[in-house]
């Protein structure tokens, strides 16, 4: 038997980065305090969802990851309380800028980093003005409670995604998110879709997910708002709800898990002996068809 509880945590922001620490440092006290051993803050928690605009000063805000403040005062945590926390930051790389996370284990350590593959653009989510692509491919990470994967956001809306981690040996799926109302089209909730898509990817790949999204409405510098929906959740092997958040109120959620025993329904189910990845070419296209240097 091997047993982890995990956590799924969402809260509203304001734009006082010691503010929002202390506001996560809190929810992470309360996992813990509940039994967590690896504790997920949303994504991009330090401030206020600064892409509804394309607004040069917010590049200020990206820090490199090498004596980031934010993250070295996890670690600190991290060790403190023996906890697993996957940590959301605006990377500064040279002259890159990234949408990335830190998974720093149990002892404090920092494992390493993941940067958003996917980066959206739309009204709202202008991502792609702020964010460089991802370029270190997904990535999983051995930690002291499990094999872990972590996407951020829109990276949650791709299937490859969480199989790619899944092939790479992940047993838990984690989704720091910044989702809420669609700007320009306020009547539209999208959450319920958001929730299924994702319980999908814990049904198909029979491995439990988290995913925390933030709450509150925040206003942008060009007269939009938007107002996140949290619905922060935890999904079972079978993409079953077992524990979710409202759209509103400051959560915890917690769940444990047997990985010995998630690790039979996978093996029962054998979706990954059955794969056919000569088959899925088309996957590896933009159209479904075309290759480099092909005609037709």
């Amino acid at each position: 038997m091997r047993k982890v509880t995990v956590a799924a945590t969402q809260m509203a922001c304001t734009d006082v980065v010691e503010e929002n620490v202390a506001r996560g440092e809190r929810l992470i006290r309360e996992a813990a305090g509940r039994g967590a051993n690896i504790v997920l803050l949303q994504e991009l928690f330090e401030g206020l969802y600064f892409c509804q605009d394309e607004a040069p000063e917010h590049f200020r805000r990206a820090r490199p990851v090498e004596d980031h403040p934010v993250i070295g005062h996890f670690q600190a945590l991290a060790k403190e309380l023996g906890v697993v926390l996957p940590v959301s930051f605006f990377e500064q790389a040279g002259n890159a800028r990234f949408n990335a996370i830190a998974i720093i284990d149990a002892d404090g350590t920092n494992l390493g980093t993941y940067r958003k593959t996917h980066i959206p653009h739309g009204f709202g989510y202008q991502e792609k003005f702020y964010f460089t692509p991802g370029d270190t491919g997904f990535r999983v990470w051995q930690t002291a409670f499990g094999r872990i994967g972590v996407g951020i956001c829109w990276d949650q809306w791709f299937p490859e995604s969480a199989r790619a981690m899944a092939l790479m040996g992940a047993e838990i799926l984690f989704y720091p998110t910044a989702i809420g109302t669609e700007v320009g089209n306020t009547g539209w909730n999208s959450a319920p879709h958001w929730q299924r898509v994702q319980q999908g990817h814990a049904g198909a790949n029979i491995m439990p997910l988290v995913a925390s999204n933030r709450i509150g409405t925040e206003a942008g510098l060009n007269g939009t708002e938007m107002t996140f929906y949290g619905s922060s959740f935890i999904a079972d092997q079978f993409g079953e709800k077992v524990a979710e958040a409202d759209t509103g109120t400051e959560t915890v959620l917690t769940h444990s898990f047997d990985l010995d025993e998630v690790a039979q329904h996978r093996d029962y189910w054998c979706v990954f002996r059955d794969r056919r990845p000569e088959h899925y070419g088309p996957l590896l296209t933009l159209d479904g068809r075309h290759r480099m240097g092909e005609q037709g």
